[in-house]
């Protein structure tokens, strides 16, 4: 079992989960963030560290998700340290439908 990252962290990334992470398992896209499930290693301290709540173990998740982190994985760079959240998480933390609104591929800048 591992984590994954899910739609609640689109258009949020808070990060605060990057900086708890100890094995650097986070990689960021533009939007998001994505957890690579052949680094992650099952501890969950990221799960509680997440304010919008989009971190979850990939049992508990639609199949969608787990398949949505491992291919991000293989795309976007490693984050080993907290940037900063969009200036409007707070607001979008509780928005639905944000896949279809606002998601891509496009990588982040990493870090």
């Amino acid at each position: 079992m591992t984590y994954v990252v899910t739609e609640q962290c689109i258009r949020c990334k808070y990060q605060d989960c990057v900086d708890v992470c100890p094995v650097d398992a986070f990689v960021e896209g533009k939007v998001m963030l994505a957890i690579a499930p052949q680094v992650c290693i099952d501890c969950g301290v990221c799960e509680n560290e997440c304010p919008a709540g989009a971190i979850l173990p990939d049992k508990l998740v639609e199949p969608r998700w787990v398949e949505l982190n491992a291919r991000m994985s293989a795309l976007w760079p490693k984050i080993t340290s907290r940037g900063r959240p969009f200036g409007d998480a707070d607001v979008m933390s509780g928005v639905e439908d944000k896949f279809g609104q606002f998601f891509t591929e496009e990588p982040g800048q990493g870090g």
